[in-house]
């Protein structure tokens, strides 16, 4: 008997930790539940007791002496939004919005949306503006099934022959030079231009950028301390490098798999979605405070977690360098590198197996350094001999987990309030005080008696985490984002720029300091007139999940830069410069009817 109470002593915080992570992935799961409506894209996310897109919305065109005109023929059960019906004239490399004389149609209330909007049934036609010869037009429209389906944004482009009555699809339904931004825009934006090749060379690299990202950075410490203590021993380090790629990768693909499930079932999420979960935000508080303490020396606790320690050749330290991995997966995943908005963009339109190869290769970037500093060959004269440095430099590396721990606070600060933030600050505490007296190293039933009642009360808590609504209020010279502030702006032809921003997104609030925030860029958009949009992505936002997913995004940020006096957006680099959003912002003010610059 004393032998199983000592195992069950020795495994239960990493039973807990597990416990913890898994409620916390079951609660992010059940809130992403609560959309009851989604943008699913692509073939990935549409089931076959739907139709195509083609099939549901049969546009032709007609042709008499009076005009011209599109026609939608809809099938029945499907219908169209009349908010996303758009119609543009492409002159070369400029686009120009043409008004739409449009008949009155059905009124809905739209559960995605939560508000009533206007629909057509079976049948639409649109009339054309008068003109001669040839000319080009570009057709804008998103409709939804009846039965939950909601088909993502399409774009058609026709040339229209008013002398023969012809309409011509343009090669490929896209105009090539017009949605190609310009120097300074991030490649394939749409995501749809990509080839499966470069979409994985772009998720590569995107990973290897990823561990300059500061998310990363604790626990990458983590993994570095590790090797210095298996660094003379070739075997032991490389087993422990492919150990922590594996749960890297595994981890990509497991996450991904998990949005595109829920995506395909109607969800309106995106890439980072499980820090939209305050309960998950929360599991993570504990789980670094925990790691900051065991590293301080407070207790032994998560020492096999981390994979360091004595033992960390045997199995269970290879099981700490795989859970080190995906831990590491799953606080990196919301930040964003270059080049990695264009590929998930491609991934979430394509077939279950071939979108889950690119995060595969997403995850293979981000752990590819670290398997390859473990095969360095100059590492073991690198690195002074095992001695007492170590357990200062073990100490030194908590304080990473700390500042991890105040982040995520903040963030659920921004989810949850001050009553949340109190919450789990309560529930650190316990977790403290459960940890200092948690017996060892014999067993003690009412000490370890206690201490399993705090972790209870801590975990006790979670479920206490609500998510509050955050009251819109304009800042500096951001407004808040919505749909209709973004109409009237771009019907008062003015250049509009949209920054789509989350709590917990690193690299968003990096460009907001360096760059967004600086007085040549705050007053070149009070002298040029532009309209800043800021919307938030910390917690769900279906109107920010449209926006993101019209423009083949997965995750923020995203920024769009509107020209003046109407045209399509240019989506702009996921790292912003400042001498390149000057300069874009001028262009953007002095050309009007610009196509995507």
């Amino acid at each position: 008997m004393t032998v199983m109470t000592n195992g069950l002593r020795k495994k239960f915080p990493l039973l807990l930790v597990l416990a913890t992570l898994v409620l916390g992935a079951m609660q992010a799961v059940a809130q992403a539940s609560q959309s009851p409506f989604g943008t699913p894209l692509g073939g990935a996310a549409q089931d076959e007791a739907f139709l195509k897109v083609d099939e549901a919305y049969q546009q032709d065109f007609l042709f008499s002496d009076s005009g011209a005109s599109t026609i939608f023929q809809i099938a029945e059960g499907y219908y169209l939004y009349r908010d996303k019906l758009a119609l543009y004239q492409i002159d070369g490399d400029q686009r120009t919005e043409l008004p739409l004389n449009l008949p009155e149609g059905e009124v809905i209330w739209d559960d995605y949306f939560e508000k009533e909007t206007e629909v057509y049934r079976l049948q639409l036609e649109i009339l054309l503006p008068q003109a001669e010869g040839t000319t080009r037009v570009e057709v804008h429209y998103q409709g939804c099934a009846d039965a939950g389906l909601c088909y993502p944004p399409e774009t058609r482009v026709f040339d229209l022959d008013y002398g023969n009555g012809t309409a011509t699809p343009a090669s490929g339904g896209t105009i090539p030079p017009a949605s190609t931004p310009p120097g300074g825009a991030d490649p394939g934006a749409g995501g749809s231009s990509l080839s499966l090749p470069l979409a994985l060379l772009g998720a590569f690299i995107g990973g290897l950028i990823l561990n300059l990202m500061p998310c990363v950075f604790p626990v990458l410490s983590i993994k570095l301390l590790a090797i210095s203590e298996t660094a003379r021993v070739p075997a032991q380090r490389h087993a422990h490098g492919w150990a922590y790629s594996a749960g890297v990768v595994a981890s990509f693909v497991a996450i991904a798999g998990l949005m595109l499930a829920l995506r395909a079932g109607g969800e309106a999420i995106g890439w980072g979605f499980q820090l939209q979960s305050p309960v998950l935000v929360a599991v993570l508080v504990y789980l670094f405070f925990a790691m900051g303490l065991s590293l301080s020396g407070v207790t032994e606790f998560g020492s096999r977690l981390m994979g360091i320690g004595h033992g960390v050749s045997n199995s269970p330290g290879l099981r700490g360098s795989v859970t080190t991995g995906a831990l590491a997966t799953l606080v990196a995943s919301p930040c964003t590198a270059p080049l990695m908005g264009s590929a998930l963009g491609f991934a979430v339109t394509q077939p279950a197996p071939v979108a889950l190869s690119v995060f595969a290769a997403l995850g293979a970037g981000m752990a590819a350094p670290f398997l390859a500093l473990t095969y360095a060959p100059g590492l073991v004269e690198r690195l002074p001999r095992p001695g007492p440095w170590m357990d200062r430099f073990k100490q030194l590396l908590a304080f990473p987990m700390y500042l991890t721990a105040v982040w995520l606070l903040w963030v659920l600060g921004r989810q949850s309030g001050s009553d949340g933030v109190a919450l789990v600050l309560a529930g650190a505490v316990a977790i403290a005080f459960a940890l200092w007296l948690w017996p060892r190293p014999q067993w003690h039933w009412f000490k370890g008696g206690t201490a399993i009642a705090a972790i209870a009360i801590a975990v006790a808590l979670l479920p206490r985490l609500e998510t509050v609504t955050q009251v819109a209020t304009n800042s500096g010279y951001w407004e808040s984002y919505s749909p209709e502030r973004l109409d009237r702006a771009r019907a008062e032809g003015r250049p509009v720029l949209a920054n789509m921003t989350a709590a917990w997104c690193i690299t968003c609030l990096a460009n907001e300091k360096v760059v967004l925030s600086s007085d040549e860029v705050s007053t070149a958009i009070e002298k040029l007139g532009v309209v800043a949009l800021k919307g938030d992505w910390t917690n769900q936002d279906p109107q920010i999940s449209e926006l993101l997913a019209r423009h083949g995004r997965t995750s923020v940020p995203l920024y769009l830069l509107y020209p003046a006096g109407g045209g399509e957006p240019r989506i702009l680099p996921q790292v912003l410069s400042r001498d390149g959003l000057l300069e874009a912002l001028d262009r953007a003010a002095r050309t009007p009817a610009s196509a995507s610059l």
